[in-house]
């Protein structure tokens, strides 16, 4: 590892509390922290995203949170650029980079070796699928990326239509399937110490509704209909994320309040359950179950304590 720098990762399902934890961890070893979070990305959009205040931060230093407006593009390659260039800059300042959050692709461009397309962007290929997937149905459009790039395929869940017509996309632009193009190079980028958060399966469940009801008692309508009046539609990226899609539903007719609130929990469950099958296939984590420790602090030392001697010299202050 000699060379390399030091990046500490902790990853998890969605209300297991990893900004608290990270917060902590980042208090005793001189860290700063990279946001690996697809939704915090954006500006005007907090309380469905869980974006930490300055209270939350407690005066740590946070990177790639409200750094785009919710209809601008953005990508996987972009991200790893950029939040590649924030860890070389923590660790040219003496601190320990520390990446965190729950979007795997993200992580997974940092941590790793993949060498992201960049074809650009067809708008009228991706307005002809969008317009197959609403006329055949979203498996229709996913079975022509199995006969392209089956091993794509297999990554991408078939309702995923964005992933799927991004895949699409790639193949047609350049006439090479996107498993050819992130193909890995031998060795590791980082001296890594990666951390998983983790719980029982009932707790995770309730901790997720209640968050949710937090989010609503917090102004999450509210939110989602400043959004949609500032012209920002259902149809965007940003929107389309939980919380914001099926508040939208609300407000544009399409559910009722109690319809939204209940597809917004069962939709939230399901995005934690890929999320540890996502990051359950990495050998490199080190679970912490965080059933019994309810305070962030306990769980930061144990993750400290795991990672003594890995990151020794950045840590001293």
């Amino acid at each position: 590892m000699s060379g390399l720098l030091p990046l500490l990762v902790i990853v998890g399902p969605t209300a297991t509390g990893k900004t608290a934890v990270a917060v902590e961890v980042a208090k005793r070893l001189n860290g700063e922290i990279v946001s690996a979070d697809s939704m915090l990305i954006y500006r005007q959009m907090d309380i469905g995203t869980a974006k930490p205040d300055a209270k939350e931060r407690q005066g740590i230093s946070h990177y790639m949170i409200d750094i785009i407006d919710p209809d601008e593009p953005y990508s996987v390659a972009l991200y790893q650029e950029q939040a590649e260039k924030h860890i070389r800059e923590i660790a040219g300042r003496g601190r320990l980079p520390m990446l965190v959050g729950g979007t795997g692709l993200y992580v997974r461009s940092v941590i790793d070796r993949y060498n992201f397309p960049r074809p650009g962007f067809d708008a009228e290929l991706r307005r002809k699928l969008q317009e197959e997937a609403a006329a055949s149905g979203r498996e229709a459009v996913y079975r022509r990326l199995e006969e392209v790039d089956p091993e794509t395929a297999r990554k991408i869940h078939p309702h995923n239509l964005k992933r799927v017509i991004r895949a699409l996309e790639v193949y047609y632009l350049t006439g090479v399937p996107v498993s050819r193009r992130q193909e890995q190079k031998a060795g590791p980028k980082y001296n890594l110490a990666m951390f998983g958060l983790i719980m029982e399966r009932a707790l995770l469940y309730r901790r997720i509704e209640e968050r949710v009801d937090k989010m609503l008692a917090a102004g999450l309508v509210e939110e989602v209909r400043r959004l949609l009046n500032s012209g920002y539609g259902p149809e965007l990226v940003s929107m389309q994320g939980l919380g914001y899609k099926e508040v939208a539903q609300y407000l544009t007719g399409q559910a009722t309040l109690e319809e939204a609130i209940y597809l917004l929990k069962r939709n939230t469950r399901r995005f934690a359950r890929r999320q540890l099958t996502w990051f359950g296939r990495d050998p490199r984590v080190k679970w912490i179950d965080v059933t019994q420790l309810s305070d962030p602090k306990d769980v930061a030392g144990e993750i400290v304590r795991s990672a003594a001697g890995v990151f020794e010299d950045t840590s001293k202050t």
